[in-house]
């Protein structure tokens, strides 16, 4: 696969800003090419019973596979020492306790529950007719499951097979990628090149997929020769406590959680249009690019899962729709923890004849996303919904953008709303040589969120705080660096229409900056960082709260207008809609940008030419961070009185997902 992004995209192994602006740099041997790929039908298909795709599916209770009258059938898959492993879990959570991600209180597991648990294991065994993953999985149809034991399942079998299998090489073809991508056709005949267990969900197309190239990009609307589903609505589940009894292992066992990688795979598991899919209660490692990969579908529930220690994501979610991810920890990952990018244009740019209602496409709720090295990454994340959620320890926490990687439809990025999560502490130096991350895209230290080309975005009633270089970024990708041509790729989706028609409208207010929710001041290094590009307009700050407690202890570059709710020339805008709310330029702040450019496309990741790879100092006393480390009482976070409710939102998820589901969108839509 090829990657062309600063911040994150489905691809290689490492970071190819030429992608951007045109300069050679020296790349390493490259795994597999992807497809063409594109936005699914946001319509249910109503050929299958019950319809899959456009809403998140519903999980079937774990007790409910041993209902022989239930829809699908249910394959067992197991290993010799499942039920010990089992009991052990079971008794250690019932002693101690147990957590999906580590900010959870450890709960303790009742004994009722422990013996019911086990019981239903029990009679599981008995019905267990396969020792590897993949070949249940073969044999399954559409709403089928497959329950897979506790144990480590390296699947001896699909490490066996090439990566490219002579066989299936008559399947490569030209994509908006370059030559030689492994088309769909390709994964349906080796599904387990690439993966070391693959879900794919459709027959072949009676037709030929529509020419593609380098040079161009299809109408991203729709997949085109799609096929009837044969494997949608499929629930794969582990039947442990959580998701540390069930690992699905593609590199090297013995590292456990943690590294090396050693990997065998490039992906972990990958759901290939697989409408209406299930996935829960697993960890997923050492995948050589991604630990979990859902490509091209078309409702998803991932829940109550762990991601470790991936060469790029722990959860990469590419042109999928209606989509939850719910309850997970994400560690170790060279890219990001998770990463839903090319997500469908259901914002404030959409086509009205494909997408008629606005809403959030895909939702990341309840998880932990900590040591990587960035938290969350989305090229072209287009209205996704990041809500209750912790980001820490990462090198970035947040990274959105519009810079063009190949084959991501949707430029530019917009309309994503990111409430409610705790983005702090995101100091990991991933560059030093010790550390056990490898990174696969160059990322500042010390930054909580960055937004880089975004139009729209939302970024509301979060905590976000000991940040030691900056709690937010906002800097301009100008059309001539976003929309350049790749020497490798060709054209990207999309053309320059000026000098910035990126890094518009994006709002951010009632967040707590520098301070804890317990009210423990723990400042960033500058709250809110904006580069002031020409021409940008609509970006404003508005209604947070600083480290000591009020409006007044924000600090930012450029600095708070003198009169609070203003927006004047060099001053942080704090009016959405004044007439001079306009970027008027920061000749300083444009020359370090371009040091950093230059220096990503040379690949040395210099500090002393770009300070973003440098560890920044802890910020404290009365310096750039504002604020001291004593404690203030907690504040509670004001809702936006003025922002309208969408509905739609609710509709998608059905009421289900973060605990704020169902809570307001975007004013302008």
């Amino acid at each position: 696969m090829h990657r062309c992004g600063l911040f994150g995209g489905r691809g290689g192994r490492l970071a190819v800003i030429s992608c951007l602006i045109g300069l050679g740099v020296p790349a390493t041997a490259v795994a597999h090419v992807e497809r063409t790929s594109y936005w699914p039908d946001p319509a249910p298909d109503t050929a299958v019973k019950p319809p899959a795709g456009g809403a998140v599916p519903k999980a079937r209770s774990l007790g409910s596979a041993l209902n022989r009258k239930a829809r699908g059938t249910t394959r067992v898959v197991c290993e010799p020492g499942s039920l010990a492993r089992l009991r052990t879990s079971i008794r250690r959570a019932e002693a101690h306790g147990f957590t999906n991600r580590p900010t959870e209180t450890p709960r303790k597991l009742h004994v009722a529950a422990g013996r019911r648990l086990l019981s239903i294991n029990k009679r599981l065994y008995k019905r267990c007719r396969y020792h590897e993953i993949q070949p249940a999985v073969t044999a399954s149809h559409n709403n089928d499951r497959v329950v897979i034991m506790p144990g480590i399942y390296a699947e001896p079998s699909s490490r066996k097979v090439p990566a490219f299998p002579p066989q299936c090489d008559k399947y490569r073809t030209e994509s908006d990628h370059g030559s030689g991508a492994v088309s769909y056709a390709y994964q349906y005949h080796c599904p387990n090149a690439q993966s070391l267990v693959a879900v794919i969900g459709r027959a072949l197309g009676p037709g030929q997929d529509p020419p593609t190239s380098p040079t161009g990009r299809p109408d991203p609307h729709g997949i085109p020769n799609l096929g009837r589903c044969v494997r949608c609505n499929l629930q794969i589940e582990g039947s442990g406590v959580n998701a540390d009894d069930t690992v699905i292992d593609a590199g090297r066992v013995a590292s456990g959680n943690g590294a090396p990688i050693d990997a065998k795979k490039d992906v972990g598991l990958k759901a290939d249009r697989a409408d209406g899919i299930v996935i829960r209660d697993m960890t997923v490692r050492h995948a050589a690019e991604h630990d979990v990969y859902i490509l091209e579908t078309d409702g998803y529930r991932m829940a109550r899962m762990k991601y470790f220690y991936a060469g790029e994501y722990g959860a990469l979610m590419f042109v999928s729709d209606h989509g939850l991810t719910d309850t997970c920890e994400a560690a170790g990952n060279g890219d990001s923890g998770v990463y839903p990018g090319g997500a469908p244009d259901t914002g404030t740019r959409r086509d009205t004849r494909f997408y008629p209602t606005p809403r959030l496409n895909q939702e990341i709720t309840h998880c932990d996303s900590h040591h990587n090295n960035l938290g969350y990454s989305g090229t072209m994340g287009n209205a996704t919904h990041v809500v209750d959620n912790n980001f820490y320890d990462n090198t970035t926490g947040i990274a959105t953008d519009s810079f063009f990687a190949g084959g991501h439809p949707g430029y530019p990025q917009d309309s994503a709303v990111f409430e409610h999560n705790k983005i702090y502490s995101n100091n990991f130096n991933v560059y030093a040589p010790s550390s056990d991350v490898k990174s696969a895209v160059p990322v500042p230290i010390g930054v909580g969120i960055l937004i880089a080309g975004g139009d729209d975005d939302t970024v509301s009633s979060n905590y976000i705080y000991d940040n030691w270089r900056r709690g937010t970024m906002l800097i301009a990708v100008p059309d001539a660096i976003s929309c350049a041509p790749s020497p490798d790729e060709g054209a990207p989706p999309c053309t320059p229409q000026g000098a910035a028609t990126t890094s518009n409208g994006n709002r951010y207010f009632d967040n707590v900056m520098g301070r804890t929710p317990d009210g423990k001041q723990m400042p960033n290094g500058v709250d809110f960082w904006w580069d002031e590009f020409p021409t940008n307009t609509g970006n404003c700050w508005y209604r947070n709260i600083g480290s000591n407690g009020s409006t007044s202890g924000i600090t930012s570059d450029p600095p708070p207008p003198p009169v609070e709710g203003t927006s004047l020339p060099k001053f942080l805008p704090e009016d959405c809609a004044a007439p001079t709310n306009v970027g008027v330029g920061d000749p300083k702040k444009e020359a370090v940008l371009a040091a950093c450019v230059a220096d990503f496309a040379q690949g040395t990741y210099d500090a002393t030419v770009c300070d973003w790879f440098a560890p920044p100092p802890k910020p404290g006393g009365s310096g750039s961070g504002g604020g001291g480390t004593g404690s203030l009482p907690a504040l509670p976070v004001q809702p936006d009185s003025k922002v309208t409710i969408t509905t739609s939102l609710c509709d998608l998820l059905g009421g289900e997902g973060g605990t704020l589901t169902c809570s307001p969108f975007m004013r302008r839509i």
